[in-house]
C-alpha cells in the first residue's frame, strides 16, 4: 500500500535516520556507514559518516554492472551547431574512465580541485563525472563568465587543472572562451599547472605550449581509471554563488548524502522511472545543471538531455517542443523565465501544435517564482500538470514541491506546494516567533537539513555560520519571505530584501508582480521598491509586453495600476510602471531586482558578474529617466 504524504513527511522529520538509511540502501556502498546522521558538531551536520562510496560508480558503472549498459544515458542536442550525439551507459562510462585516467596521469588526486569552464557540450559532463570518479573536487564555472570573476574563483579554490573549450555560442555569437580563460589566469594570483582545451570547429584556440593541452592530446596514452572509494562526507564539488558582499560563496556538496537525496528525489518529487527521458533545460554551470542534468538522472538510470541553445531564437519558439517530440521527453524541468520567453514570442502556442507532445507527463518550474499567469498558460497549452517548486543553490534539491511520486495535491497558483519530506519549514518574525497560518514572515528550516544540502562554504566555516545559521539559531535562514496556508502549502513571495515597506505596511513585490503578469498584454513583469520622501518606499513596476501587442502603452500602464489597486488595495500605493523591451537577468534567468532598485534610486552599484547582457542596464536607465528616476 502506498503511504500518504503526511505519513512520509512525518517519518522524515521524526525519524530522519531510519528514513534516509532506507533511501541509501538503494545505492552502492563499498562500506556501510557507522552513523546515518552525525549531530556532534552543529550546525555542521554530516550524513552517512564512516560510509565509503563513489558517485561516479553509482551514476554509471552500477548500471553497466546490473546489465543496463546498452541503455541510453545521455543525449546531446545543439541547434546552434547542428550537432546531435547519443551515449549509452557503457559508452559514457568508458569515456569518463579514460578522461579520469588522463587527469590522474597529470597528477590529479583525491581532494585536488579542477575548474570546469565549458559550454553545454558532452565533455563538460564527462569532466564532472571523471572528477567524481577519482575523488577530485570539481568546480564548474559558467562558460563565458567574465575573466575577473573566473580569476576570483581560481584564487579561492586553487585548481590543479582547468578544463575548458576554445569557444561557446551565445545569442548566435561565438564567444572566445580561451581568451577569457587566459586573461583570468593572468589576473589570478594562483596559477593552475595545466589547462585542457576542447577545440571546437567554430573557433580553434592557440595553445600555450608550456601549460595547455588539447582534449585529444590529454587522452593520448591515458589508461582508464577505476573508481576511487571515497568517504561519504568527502567533498564532491564546489559551486560558487554570488554573495551579498561581492565575494563569491563556494557551496560545498558531499558525496554520500548528495547521491542519496538526488536519487530519492527522482522517484518521489519528479515521479520518473529508470529508462525514461528526463530533461532539465538548464546549464551545467548552475545548481540545476549539477543536480538534474548530470547527477540525479544518471543515478536513477534515466536518459538525460544536454541542450546547447535557447528557448527562443535557436531557431524559433518551437525548439523545446521539437526536442520533447524527437526524444520522447517524459518530464521537463526549466525556469519560468524560459516559458515567459516562449509565451512572449508565441502567445497562442502555434509552434506547440507542430509537434507530438504526447510523451510529456509533467512540467516542473523553478529558479524564479512562477507567476500564476505563466503556469496557467502552460497548463492550457500543454494539458499536463505544471508544478512550481522551490529550492536554492545551497540546498541542491527541492525544499517545497507538489511531490508527484508520493501523493500529488491540487495545484495552488502562486504556491510551491508543501514541504518536501526532509525539510521542516517554518515561518517566523524578526523575534524568532513562529507566525500563524497565512501571516507573512521569514521562511526558515529547522536543523538538521536533509542529505544533499550544503556542507559549508569552501574554506570559510565561519562565513557559513554567519550567513545561514546565526540570525535564527537552530534554523537555516533561507532569506526568502512568504507564508504557509491552512493546507500547509508554502507561498514564497519574495527574497527578504524584496519586501518593501510602504508607510509601515510590509508588502511583497511578488504579490504585485502576480497582478501585473495577469494583464493579457503583459508577458513578464518585475517590481522594485523605490525611495519616497513621504512613505519611505513605493513600488515601481516594469512591464515586458507580448509580441504583437498594439495597445497604446499609456493605456496598458493605466490598466495595470487599476489592477493592483483593485486586487491588493490602495495601501500598495502603486502608481508608477514603465514598459521595457526586456528585463536584466542572470544567465540562469533570475531577474536582477536589486540592481534595478539601485539604478532607480541613483545608488552606486557594480554590474553583477552573472548578468546575461550588461547593455540592458542602459536601456533600463533610459526608460526610468522618462518617469523621473535614475537621474
Amino acid at each position: 500500500m502506498e503511504h500518504s504524504y503526511n505519513e512520509i513527511f512525518s517519518q522524515s522529520v521524526q525519524s530522519p535516520e531510519t528514513f534516509w538509511a532506507e533511501a541509501a540502501d538503494r545505492l552502492h556502498w563499498y562500506r556501510k556507514w557507522d552513523r546515518v546522521l552525525d549531530s556532534s558538531n552543529p550546525p555542521f551536520y554530516r550524513w552517512f559518516t564512516g560510509g565509503t562510496t563513489n558517485t561516479c560508480y553509482n551514476a554509471l558503472d552500477r548500471h553497466v554492472d546490473e546489465g543496463r549498459g546498452n541503455s541510453l544515458a545521455l543525449i546531446f542536442d545543439s541547434p546552434v551547431t547542428g550537432t546531435k550525439e547519443r551515449y549509452t551507459y557503457r559508452e559514457l562510462r568508458d569515456i569518463v574512465a579514460l578522461f579520469a585516467g588522463a587527469l590522474q596521469s597529470r597528477g590529479v588526486r583525491k581532494g585536488d580541485r579542477v575548474i570546469i569552464y565549458m559550454p553545454m557540450i558532452p565533455e563538460a559532463v564527462v569532466a564532472m563525472l571523471a572528477c567524481a570518479r577519482i575523488g577530485a573536487i570539481h568546480s564548474v564555472v559558467f562558460g563565458g563568465f567574465a575573466s575577473h570573476e573566473l580569476a576570483v574563483r581560481i584564487d579561492d579554490c586553487k585548481p590543479k587543472v582547468i578544463v575548458s573549450a576554445s569557444c561557446g555560442i551565445e545569442h548566435s555569437k561565438v564567444v572566445d572562451y580561451k581568451r577569457l580563460l587566459d586573461f583570468a589566469i593572468e589576473l589570478a594570483h594562483f596559477k593552475p599547472e595545466i589547462c585542457i582545451i576542447r577545440q571546437r570547429d567554430q573557433l580553434k584556440a592557440e595553445l600555450n605550449e608550456e601549460r595547455d593541452l588539447s582534449w585529444k592530446q590529454s587522452l593520448l596514452g591515458a589508461e582508464p581509471a577505476a573508481c576511487v572509494p571515497l568517504e561519504s562526507t568527502d567533498p564532491l564539488y564546489i559551486l560558487y554563488t554570488s554573495g551579498t558582499t561581492g565575494q563569491p560563496k563556494g557551496i560545498v556538496r558531499d558525496n554520500g548524502g548528495h547521491m542519496v537525496a538526488l536519487k530519492w528525489s527522482m522517484e518521489h518529487v519528479y515521479d520518473v522511472k529508470p529508462g525514461e527521458v528526463y530533461w532539465a533545460a538548464s546549464d551545467v554551470g548552475w545548481v540545476v545543471g549539477h543536480s538534474y542534468i548530470v547527477y540525479a538522472p544518471l543515478l536513477h538510470g534515466c536518459t538525460t538531455l544536454l541542450f546547447e541553445g535557447k528557448p527562443v531564437g535557436t531557431p524559433d519558439p518551437g525548439t523545446f517542443w521539437r526536442i520533447v517530440s524527437e526524444y520522447g521527453v517524459s518530464v521537463l524541468f526549466t525556469a519560468p523565465t524560459a516559458f515567459r520567453a516562449i509565451k512572449k514570442e508565441d502567445p497562442h502556442g502555434r509552434y506547440m501544435k507542430q509537434y507530438d507532445l504526447s510523451s510529456l507527463r509533467t512540467l516542473f518550474l523553478a529558479g524564479e517564482r512562477a507567476d500564476p499567469d505563466t503556469v496557467q498558460w502552460a497548463e492550457q497549452k500543454l494539458q499536463v500538470p505544471v508544478i512550481d517548486h522551490w529550492w536554492q543553490t545551497e540546498t541542491g534539491w527541492a525544499i517545497a514541491a507538489n511531490c508527484q511520486g508520493i501523493e500529488p495535491g491540487p495545484v495552488k497558483y502562486g504556491s510551491a506546494s508543501r514541504a518536501v519530506p526532509g525539510y521542516d519549514v517554518r515561518v517566523v518574525n524578526q523575534d524568532m516567533e513562529e507566525l500563524p497560518t497565512g501571516e507573512m514572515g521569514d521562511i526558515v528550516i529547522k536543523l538538521p537539513l536533509p542529505p544533499g544540502t550544503m556542507l559549508t562554504i569552501w574554506k570559510a566555516d565561519n562565513r557559513f555560520v554567519e550567513n545561514y545559521m546565526t540570525r535564527y539559531p537552530g534554523y537555516y535562514q533561507t532569506s526568502d519571505a512568504g507564508y504557509i496556508d491552512e493546507d500547509r502549502y508554502i507561498h514564497i513571495m519574495s527574497r527578504t530584501d524584496d519586501i518593501i515597506n510602504v508607510a509601515g505596511h510590509r508588502l511583497s513585490t511578488g504579490a504585485i508582480e502576480a497582478e501585473l503578469s495577469g494583464h493579457p498584454d503583459v508577458a513578464e513583469s518585475a517590481v522594485i521598491g523605490v525611495h519616497d520622501d513621504l512613505k519611505g518606499q513605493v513600488p515601481l513596476g516594469f512591464l515586458v509586453l507580448k509580441t504583437g501587442v498594439d495597445t497604446p502603452h499609456q493605456q496598458i500602464v493605466k490598466h495595470v495600476i487599476e489592477y493592483v489597486r483593485e486586487n491588493i488595495g490602495p495601501v500598495a500605493s502603486f502608481k508608477n510602471a514603465v514598459i521595457v523591451d526586456r528585463l536584466p537577468k542572470t544567465r540562469s534567468g533570475k531577474i536582477l531586482r536589486s540592481t534595478m532598485r539601485k539604478l532607480a534610486n541613483s545608488e552606486p552599484f557594480d554590474i553583477p558578474a552573472t548578468i546575461d547582457d550588461p547593455d540592458i542596464l542602459e536601456e533600463i536607465r533610459t526608460a526610468l529617466s522618462t518617469i523621473g528616476y535614475a537621474t
